[in-house]
């Protein structure tokens, strides 16, 4: 018997008579009509779904299941739907691009049955902006544990996307995006190879990932949410089938996770839009995940700061050691008795000129990487790989920091670089908080640059993702904030630990030291990564030419002055910093205000424009005032976005600040070159705005009440 159930919005109690059904039929509806999921088994007795938007197929039939030694939740002989219910709340994020976010969807769940009696249940659910689904493995006395193997995961395209993607990677998203029809991947994905590679055999591209049909009516996102207890989920490419297909990460010795039932994995989320800005405005994966689990949440406080940082990587021959020296004698310990290699700028002198500059001008703190002990032994990934986080180098002082920072009404950022030694860091996790919390850190910058020890992990595999989540509730239980770098890519769960403010987990600002990254590669991020949670991308970068510091610089930023003003806009972030030298600030005083003023924290966003790969305009208002702030940002051509600000109050006037390329800028020619001006501006004004190549702009709209 073959039942097909259409659900519409409205809860539908399933009779008695499908209890025993060995097939189905069931859909479930998004809220509005418009998306429709339809999930049944095959002629095989596999599971499929398959995903129409506006009467069109977005996703073909696809299989559903997961391999492990234990089970073979493949093949069904027997399947019954449950309860289909409908869900509609709304939640106050803690922070984030609105003060508050709508939950509304339909579900259906299917209840699976084996041949030999085992049970996997599928929950289905459905939002006005796409689809999301997950595997739940009940308790049953059929099988308790499981040694997964591999997930049955498809989604098979309706149609030849295009798809702005990176290489599925074990290890790192720090790549350039490629634009490509998935059929022609093969041609198009550049595989980087290094002596360690973690590339995913085969053709394979990370999530989160942008399409786009060709007719610019169809754009999709395909990630996960909620990840935890699982590892990370890329995408295998079939090419010719127009097919993806979930490929989890393994352990070294090829085991995907280790799942003790009762045990929900991931959600598969796909963000279902007829254009490009209602991608960026889906809330879908920050719903997909659970409520705060914070009670009090009044200590976590988005913060904007300067750092100890820029310095290292410009060529100026510093280092993030203290002492050339400790290489040369192994099992010395004492740092006291070391010479300084007088190259080391993480020292308490030049720490009090950031936490100055950070005081004079508003910012609220200040990040000191290479601070303590451990930089000499890390030599390039390799001997012991130990850092101490409770033991500060000689020169600098840190009660001495905590006093003059506190002084100066300036906060302090911690840094960890554990160097890719989780097992280690987690050992000594209660001291290094404890340390923290005795000098008034309210915040660490966490990094994992490396191979990760265990030996048998990757960055992405199943225990590394408990680990990053470990070190967020142990940091939650402590007060403390976590801005993670070299962590796996965010799937939303900054939602139930707030304190997660920011992650690095793709190609950030240090690359325009490394290279560059092209102008298109910020109008792509807000579609791909940024839909995880907020990125400290490291933005506000006024002396692209690096060259002009010598000491063997050789790099130009790829950008222009105004484009990194824009940034703090367009690439939304509860901690942003303001990445450049104090003292090229100061060459710029009136563009660094914009800087100086921009919120991290807002109550509206609104997406103007957009087109991945190519522009984004964004406005977005001040949770804490009636400011609108504008940003835009274009890929290497030189364009007018067309700025309709309607959204604004009808009846009030407003005077725009708008910080712009000059006619003569250009990224790679001219960059500097920007201009400040102002206008009277109101809720009918069409505000053209040129953008110069690779360039951008940023606006202030201040209500004349």
């Amino acid at each position: 018997m073959i039942t097909r159930l259409s659900i519409l919005g409205l809860p539908i109690l399933l009779g008695a008579a499908l209890c025993c059904t060995t097939a189905y039929a069931a859909d479930v509806a998004s809220p509005d009509g418009r998306i429709i999921l339809q999930t049944e088994l095959d002629a095989d007795g596999r599971p499929t779904y398959s995903v129409s938007f506006d009467g069109r197929d977005v996703i073909a039939p696809s299989h559903l299941g997961l391999l492990s030694d234990e089970a073979d939740f493949i093949t069904f002989s027997n399947a019954t739907p449950g309860s289909v219910s409908s869900h509609d709340s709304t939640w106050q994020p803690v922070w984030g691009e609105f003060a508050s976010v709508r939950d509304h969807y339909n579900e259906l769940p299917v209840r699976l049955t084996t041949a030999d009696g085992k049970q996997l249940d599928l929950i289905f659910r459905v939002y006005d902006d796409g689809v999301a689904f997950r595997y739940h493995i009940p308790e049953q006395k059929s099988v308790n544990y499981l040694t997964l193997r591999d997930e049955a995961t498809e989604f098979n395209l309706a149609d030849d996307l295009t798809f702005f993607c990176i290489p599925g990677d074990y290890d790192t998203d720090e790549r350039l995006y490629v634009k490509s029809a998935l059929s022609k991947l093969g041609e198009n994905m550049q595989l980087p190879r290094h002596s360690e590679s973690s590339l995913i055999p085969g053709l394979a591209m990370q999530t989160p990932t942008v399409a786009r049909r060709d007719d610019g009516k169809l754009y999709i996102n395909i990630h996960e949410a909620a990840l935890k207890g699982y590892p990370a989920m890329a995408l295998e490419a079939d090419t010719a089938r127009l097919s993806l297909k979930a490929h989890l990460t393994p352990d070294r010795n090829g085991v995907r996770g280790y799942l003790q039932a009762p045990f929900a994995t991931p959600w598969r989320s796909i963000i279902i839009a007829d254009n490009a800005p209602d991608i960026l405005a889906s809330q879908l994966i920050l719903n997909l995940n659970d409520p705060c689990a914070i009670a009090d949440t009044d200590w976590i406080k988005p913060m904007k700061f300067v750092g100890v940082w820029w310095e290292m990587f410009i060529g100026r021959n510093r280092t993030w050691a203290y002492s050339d020296k400790y290489n040369a004698k192994p099992g010395v310990t004492d740092y006291a008795s070391l010479p300084s290699n007088g190259r080391h700028p993480a020292n308490t002198e030049n720490v009090k000129r950031y936490i100055d500059f950070a005081s004079e001008n508003g910012l609220d703190g200040v990040l000191v990487e290479g601070w303590n002990e451990g930089w000499e032994d890390w030599a390039g990934w390799v001997k012991n790989r130990q850092f101490l986080f409770d033991k500060p180098y000689p020169d600098f002082d840190v009660d001495e920091i905590q006093r003059y920072a506190a002084e100066k009404g300036v906060k302090m950022i911690m840094h960890h670089e554990t160097a890719a030694n989780a097992a280690d860091y987690e050992r000594q996790l209660d001291t290094a908080f404890r340390f923290m919390k005795e000098h008034g850190y309210p915040a660490v910058k966490t990094g994992y640059v490396g191979m990760i020890i265990p030996r048998s992990e990757y960055h992405s595999s199943q225990w590394m993702v408990d680990h990053y989540n470990y070190v967020v509730r142990k940091a939650a239980d402590n007060r403390i904030m976590i801005d993670a770098h070299e962590a796996v890519r965010p799937t939303g769960i900054s939602r139930t630990y707030p304190n997660l403010i920011a992650q690095e987990s793709a190609r950030g600002g240090e690359w325009e030291s490394m290279g560059g990254n092209p102008p298109e590669h910020t109008t792509i991020l807000p579609f791909t990564r940024l839909k995880g949670g907020p990125m400290d991308y490291t933005p506000g970068l006024f002396v692209t030419d690096l060259t002009a510091y010598g000491e063997g610089a050789t790099s130009k930023g790829l950008t222009t002055l105004a484009r990194q003003l824009a940034l703090y806009v367009t690439m939304a972030s509860p901690l942003q910093m303001a990445c450049d030298l104090p003292d090229n600030y100061r060459k710029y005083p009136d563009a660094f205000q914009f800087i100086r003023d921009v919120p991290l924290d807002w109550a509206d966003s609104r997406w103007l424009e957009a087109e991945p790969g190519d522009f984004i305009t964004v406005a977005r208002r001040d949770k804490n005032s009636d400011d609108w702030y504008i940003g835009g940002v274009s890929d290497e051509n030189a364009r007018t976005a067309e700025i309709d600000l309607s959204f604004l109050e009808p009846g009030v006037k407003y005077i725009a600040t708008i910080y712009e390329d000059a006619p003569d800028a250009d990224y790679k020619a001219n960059p500097q070159a920007y201009r400040i001006r102002t206008k009277k501006v109101d809720s009918r004004t069409r505000l053209p705005q040129p953008i110069a190549p690779g360039g951008g702009f940023a606006m202030r709209l201040i209500p004349q009440h």
